[in-house]
């Protein structure tokens, strides 16, 4: 049923966004490094890798600069037109595809690269794997601003390795362990929710089971018990 969905949903979405993605693509084939897709090796069901697709918005050889495949707040491999792509979320639309081939599902947990699918805790990793990874999930609504709370931290990688990466862990493979239509449309209709009101704490009120964040992340994801 839920693959249904997703093809039915990435197909509509694709003609409906049609004339937003071409303007798009014309815009970054003559500025920056003249790029029109990134593609990237992320963990895929069963932990088998895929090639992720997302609209260019950083330096060529980002993952070999800076802080590799972590991304800070005004960090200078992004390009100009990439800021705004990032900030929309629109430079995630090409998935779509990625979807359509079946790499990925409208909703699940958040594909990760290898270096930061190696550092979530070992007991969640297989969890996590059961299913195919989202264009949108609980793990990207939680940690929406997540480049502003690394900005926040001195220690920034170190901070994600040790504080944001676990609890990320344990929040997608709650999402796992709980798959259900229900949850698929909410977790649909709380993203539209939260880009229209990003300071919104309805993800808490609706995923009443969802594990609280550690101390450390409680003041920066707006967390309501």
């Amino acid at each position: 049923m839920q693959r249904f969905f997703d093809i039915l949903f990435s197909l509509l979405a694709l003609f409906v966004l049609c004339p937003l993605l071409v303007p798009i693509i014309v815009v970054l084939k003559l500025t920056g490094e003249g790029e029109i897709f990134f593609l990237q090796k992320r963990v895929g069901k069963g932990a088998v890798p895929f090639n992720l697709f997302k609209f260019a918005t950083m330096l060529k050889d980002s993952p070999k600069l800076g802080s590799g495949t972590v991304t800070l707040k005004s960090d200078p491999r992004v390009l100009p037109v990439g800021k705004f792509l990032r900030k929309t979320k629109i430079n995630e639309l090409p998935q779509l595809l990625n979807i359509l081939l079946g790499d990925m599902s409208v909703v699940g947990p958040r594909p990760q690269t290898q270096r930061c699918f190696d550092v979530f805790p070992e007991h969640l990793k297989e969890i996590i794997t059961k299913t195919r990874p989202g264009l949108s999930g609980l793990g990207p609504i939680v940690f929406r601003d997540e480049e502003n709370i690394l900005a926040e931290t001195e220690e920034s990688v170190e901070f994600y390795d040790n504080i944001i990466a676990p609890y990320k862990g344990f929040v997608e493979a709650w999402y796992v362990e709980n798959q259900s239509i229900f949850n698929y449309f909410a977790v649909i209709f709380v993203t539209v929710w939260v880009v229209l009101f990003p300071s919104s704490s309805l993800v808490w009120q609706i995923f009443k089971g969802i594990p609280e964040p550690p101390r450390e992340l409680s003041g920066h994801l707006n967390f309501t018990s």
